[in-house]
């Protein structure tokens, strides 16, 4: 067992900390860069939808067969 004295331990925790606080930031980025994007996808998604709807008799675009068929 390696034994550390106080002052390695207390560099040792403020690097920790720091670590930590480092990813927290990375962490909240992440979750506003996700609710951002899942914004605008559910815009794009009603946007399509209203733009099928506006057309009666088309055929989806997911649901037409490839031109290699």
């Amino acid at each position: 067992m390696r034994v550390m004295d106080t002052t390695a331990l207390e560099e040792r925790i403020a690097h920790l900390t720091r670590l930590v606080e480092d990813l927290s930031d990375v962490v909240a980025r992440q979750d506003s860069d996700l609710t951002l994007a899942a914004r605008r996808i559910e815009m794009l998604m009603q946007r399509e939808a209203t733009r099928e709807a506006d057309q009666p008799g088309s055929i989806p675009l997911g649901d037409e067969r490839p031109p290699h068929w």
